[in-house]
């Protein structure tokens, strides 16, 4: 039978453990003979006698006691580790870490995250936030196990689980109630002022290029950098704000808003869980997908 130097090590450890190739040979579930083999392998592989025989079986020489205060430390090691892949198996510790925006966290993770938390409280989870660029290079980078983003996302490297689907809608407050109600043309729309998420996010994007098919140029008057300040500015009567309908359901229920109807209609986008496509995805992250179907 031959053995890796990983085997024979295992050996060596616990011939040196018991002071007995008997002992080792019962810890091990092999023969006496395999075990004086594997100590007479390591011998001739370093040119050095490990162990002196006596009466009562075995003793480490000065050389066998310097490789064996190395390997003990490396079983220790080892120990750990399947002690620590037992505790990641069971989710008693670990980590989870998501990449995605503050929008997407709130109105679509948040309820999962709770539950989440609920089922697994050793595990501790990272929110980070970020644009879909920017989560993408996160994740290639192994900087989080899994990313929340708008669809379509077309990369080789990465898997894409599709979620829920929103819609994007233009809303506005009291100060335009004129329009609830009515339906407007794009034109009529961009006779007034515009408030858009100032950074080229998936949503802008979309909206933008809609309107180029039509022929117009979508000129914001106001640019800002959270759905926060998009229905701020929308309450405020600064503007007609263009966001995620389904993050802003709580002010469309109380009426301090209203969603501006148009003649066109918006495509739906897809909110899509994105991890590695050649990676295997740590339980905690397994089980969140899970939770999320």
């Amino acid at each position: 039978m031959s053995m890796n130097n990983f085997e024979l090590y295992k050996v060596f450890y616990w011939a040196a453990k018991t002071g007995s190739l008997t002992q080792a040979a019962k810890s091990l579930f092999i023969t006496q003979p395999s075990v004086s083999h594997a100590i007479k392998q390591l011998e001739d592989s370093f040119g050095l006698t490990l162990f002196t025989r006596n009466s009562k079986g075995v003793v480490l020489t000065p050389e066998g006691a310097t490789l064996y205060s190395y390997i003990e430390q490396s079983h220790i090691l080892i120990t750990q580790a399947e002690k620590k892949m037992a505790e990641l198996k069971n989710l008693d510790n670990g980590e989870l870490r998501i990449g995605g925006s503050d929008s997407l966290f709130k109105h679509y993770l948040l309820p999962f995250i709770e539950v989440f938390h609920q089922r697994y409280p050793g595990i501790r989870l990272h929110l980070i936030h970020g644009t879909t660029p920017e989560v993408i290079s996160y994740l290639k980078e192994g900087l989080v196990d899994l990313g929340v983003v708008r669809m379509p996302i077309t990369d080789p490297q990465l898997e894409v689980r599709q979620g829920l689907q929103l819609q994007d809608c233009f809303i506005a407050g009291s100060h335009y109630a004129g329009l609830n109600q009515k339906v407007l043309s794009i034109e009529e729309l961009l006779q007034y002022p515009i408030i858009l998420f100032s950074r080229s996010s998936r949503a802008r994007m979309a909206i933008t290029d809609l309107f180029r098919g039509y022929g117009y140029e979508l000129k914001p008057e106001f640019e800002v950098g959270s759905v926060g300040l998009l229905i701020e500015f929308a309450r405020k009567g600064l503007g007609i704000s263009f966001v995620t309908r389904e993050f802003v359901s709580k002010e469309l229920e109380e009426g301090s808003l209203f969603e501006i109807q148009l003649d066109v209609q918006l495509p739906p986008a897809q909110v899509g869980m994105m991890t590695m496509r050649n990676m295997p995805l740590t339980t905690a992250a397994s089980k969140f997908i899970e939770l999320t179907k």
